[in-house]
């Protein structure tokens, strides 16, 4: 079977390819106008070193007023003039006053005109001047560089290429991005769905619930099959709310904190010791989903019995701090290398074999995303425990 690229692969196909011809034209350009324009630049002090020659050659009596003006409309070039044997006789364009002999110079500007001199030498052949003085043969050699604007074309195709990088980057992190957005929409949609396929059963299990009452089942055991329905219907309930913005109302952070906490605690191993805190159980009021949050506490309780590997102590504390509510969540388990305090809130990161990696990152959405509070890894030592934090913050109204 065939399978035809998507529009979409091929539009990024298309723009990449057009980016690589964009800059590949824009090199091959500048290339071309840079090798123009040293070209007329050499035509240039051609001409200088003509009209220099003819200058020192003329007559008392012969107008050299043309000469004398091409040489002195040379204001972008630097160039040195030497004598045949290599000193510096005159120079221009360069940062000396131009009205004094070299030997006439301060050190500094010396040994400035000489590395100027060496610059020259390595960039550009010389032009050689010959003409006569007193009928004696003088020969002098015209040494040139490239003007400061040829320099500044050198560095015109970086720029442009610093600029096609940022804009490259930008359309990755757009497709990236995008990508992203299709991938929370597939999860959230196949959460939903699972949600709504769970809910059939659910209502049937109720059902049996009810008959096993009306059986005289005993009413212990029918409790706790009804407390693990309902677990699975909160399970439904929260799949739900995947990718909707969910409803948030005043509770007792103190009290749901405990209920989250007394699940996981009676359903755990024996050698695992569950500590409960809070200050002198006085109510704290928290905005909240309850379904979520439950979820949170579940997800941080799960992880530090996976740490501890079944055996430790495992201790929530909730307290009042300021206008926020503070929840930490410690363990004695193996402890997160600093390095990863950040990482391991990443979608996909898990150290489990079997883990999916998206307990903390959804752990950190409810809270950041949907409560509008603050999650992170206060403190944690190798093979000592690791602690958690929570930051919500209270409900002002609902305590006056």
């Amino acid at each position: 079977m065939n399978h035809l690229p998507s529009s979409k692969t091929l539009i990024k196909w298309s723009l990449i390819l057009a980016s690589f011809l964009i800059v590949s034209s824009i090199l091959w350009n500048t290339n071309q106008f840079f090798k123009k324009f040293k070209s007329e630049e050499r035509v240039k002090m051609e001409v200088l070193a003509t009209a220099y020659e003819k200058f020192n050659d003329a007559d008392l009596d012969i107008d050299v007023s043309l000469e004398q003006k091409i040489i002195l409309s040379n204001r972008s070039i630097p160039m040195i003039i030497t004598y045949e044997n290599g000193d510096i006789n005159r120079w221009a364009n360069l940062d000396v006053e131009n009205n004094k002999r070299f030997t006439a110079l301060d050190v500094d500007d010396r040994l400035y005109l000489s590395r100027q001199l060496q610059i020259m030498i390595e960039e550009n052949d010389p032009l050689v001047v010959n003409f006569q003085l007193d009928n004696v043969n003088i020969t002098h050699k015209i040494y040139y560089r490239d003007s400061d604007l040829l320099n500044r074309l050198q560095y015109y195709p970086l720029g442009l290429l610093l600029i096609l990088f940022l804009f490259g980057t930008i359309i990755y992190l757009a497709f990236k991005s995008n990508k992203i957005a299709e991938q929370n929409k597939l999860w959230a949609g196949m959460a939903k769905e699972t949600a709504h396929q769970i809910g059939t059963p659910l209502s049937s299990l109720l059902g049996w619930v009810e008959l096993l009452r009306l059986e005289n089942v005993g009413e212990d055991t029918v409790q706790e099959i009804e407390k693990d329905v309902s677990r699975l219907n909160t399970i439904a309930d929260r799949f739900s709310k995947i990718g909707s913005i969910p409803k948030l109302d005043t509770h007792d952070i103190v009290v749901e904190t405990d209920k989250a906490f007394d699940y996981i605690r009676s359903r755990s191993f024996k050698q695992i010791e569950f500590h409960f805190n809070t200050e002198n159980d006085k109510p704290i009021f928290v905005n909240l989903n309850l379904q979520l949050y439950s979820w949170v506490i579940e997800n941080l309780v799960k992880n530090a019995i996976d740490a501890m590997q079944g055996k430790g102590k495992i201790e929530i504390d909730v307290i009042r701090q300021n206008s926020y509510a503070i929840i930490t969540v410690s363990d004695t388990g193996k402890g997160i290398n600093k390095r990863l305090h950040k990482k391991i809130f990443e979608p996909g990161y898990t150290t489990k074999k079997r883990g999916w990696g998206l307990g903390l990152s959804l752990t950190k959405r409810i809270i950041n995303d949907y409560h509008k509070g603050r999650i992170y890894v206060k403190k944690s030592e190798i093979g000592k425990g690791t602690t958690f934090l929570i930051q919500l913050k209270l409900d002002v109204g609902s305590e006056m």
